[in-house]
């Protein structure tokens, strides 16, 4: 938690992951972020998984830092209070549809520099989801070794998309401040997929050669990479992209002379060609695996380190959530919650706050997730001046709902 953006106040009208992602990142820089969700719960608030007391640690986790507003959104009344909520805001993030009460243009008519950023399926208007967007793109068919497509788990283009709405927030916001001009940025999960396919150079490499790149398994396109197993039966995943990577890798495993006799029978160097190292992989993986197979992890740790080595171990998540240095001793994470306030779940775990370091500033610990409808009143207060009567007949209607 960092204070970059103190001072700036975001509705949030979301659900899922990439548009709660782009609230999230926006509260651990310091923004007020104000999610706003229907009584008992949007379609995202009991996702799996769920703790012991039937809390979702997935929502628990996406909304930390930011504070809970629940309103009928069924009802006329509830609607016309959260459009009140963006106007009178200015900032407004979201995944509802184009069309409807929380078009930008309703919205605008209000205040004309209203800055909205909605998180869309398709640029169409359709719906997606990460994972019809990436079977849709191709990556599931370059994983695995095939014929059948290999989804993965991450949702890789919701958590893209999420942090491109927010940066796309601030960008539209530092436009108004020079120009006075409010506008909506529309940010589809299909758009940044398949942009990013391009980006990465890798739709211009099928249409040029017309064909499917061929499946790798655990290798890596373009680049000395694979995993190899040491011979504590340890699985590495082993990389050398740069020259010192290289040169590192072939002074730990004595492998110099061998790696010579390769270079002069094909003509090639590969002290500093990564391509080089990937297309002539026939000759190095061998080598390099037979040479692992004869230490253990622990052995060669510290030559790796000692030789600038890339590498990491395979784990298990759980592996993962017990490394030290990966969470036990990473101050990304703490316990230690902001305000001393409990997660909804009344579970103890480590919890992330911004990923970013800033030397300059000291790091606050991670915020708790709000107990859903915890800011209600106060924020039904602040932001469009109901006293406490008017907000007292909104929870007796039913229009409201206060956490108490």
């Amino acid at each position: 938690m960092y204070d970059l953006l103190g001072g700036l106040s975001v509705i949030e009208a979301s659900s899922f992951v990439a548009s709660p992602t782009a609230g999230l990142y926006l509260a651990q820089m310091g923004a007020e972020v104000i999610r706003v969700d229907q009584i008992g719960g949007g379609p995202d608030f009991n996702r799996w998984p769920l703790a012991g007391n039937g809390r979702s640690l997935y929502w628990e986790n996406l909304n930390r830092a930011k504070k809970s507003v629940a309103i009928d959104l069924g009802s006329a009344e509830g609607r016309e209070l959260l459009q009140a909520l963006v106007v009178a805001t200015g900032q407004f993030v979201t995944n509802f549809p184009v069309e409807g009460f929380l078009s930008h243009e309703r919205l605008a008519a209000r205040r004309p520099d209203l800055v909205t950023v909605r998180v869309m399926g398709m640029a169409d208007g359709g719906p997606a989801l990460d994972y019809t967007v990436n079977s849709a793109v191709g990556y599931p068919d370059l994983t695995g070794p095939g014929p059948e497509p290999v989804n993965h788990v991450l949702p890789a283009w919701d958590l893209l998309t999420g942090s491109y709405a927010a940066f796309a927030l601030l960008a539209a916001i530092r436009h108004r401040a020079a120009t006075g001009q409010g506008q909506e940025v529309r940010v589809p999960l299909s758009d940044v997929a398949i942009g990013t396919v391009a980006n990465l150079g890798s739709l211009a490499e099928v249409l040029v050669t017309g064909a499917n790149r061929e499946r790798l398994g655990n290798s890596v396109f373009g680049a000395f990479g694979r995993d190899f197993l040491t011979a504590d039966g340890t699985r590495l995943m082993v990389m050398a992209i740069t020259p010192r990577q290289w040169t590192g890798l072939v002074k730990v495993l004595g492998i110099a002379d061998e790696v010579a006799a390769i270079e002069a029978a094909r003509g090639v160097s590969f002290a500093k060609d990564e391509g080089l190292r990937f297309q002539h992989r026939d000759a190095l993986f061998p080598l390099v695996e037979a040479r692992l197979a004869l230490r253990t992890y622990a052995e060669l740790k510290p030559e790796f380190d000692a030789h600038g080595c890339c590498y990491g171990p395979y784990q298990t998540m759980l592996e993962a959530a017990r490394d030290p240095v990966l969470v036990g001793d990473n101050p990304v994470f703490s316990e230690s919650l902001a305000g001393g306030e409990a997660n909804p779940s009344g579970l103890a775990y480590p919890a992330a706050g911004a990923f970013a370091t800033i030397p300059q500033q000291d790091r606050r610990a991670p915020a708790s997730a709000p107990i859903l409808g915890a800011h209600t009143a106060e924020i039904l207060s602040a932001r469009l001046g109901l006293d406490s009567g008017a907000i007292g007949a909104l929870i007796d209607r039913g229009v409201v709902h206060q956490h108490d």
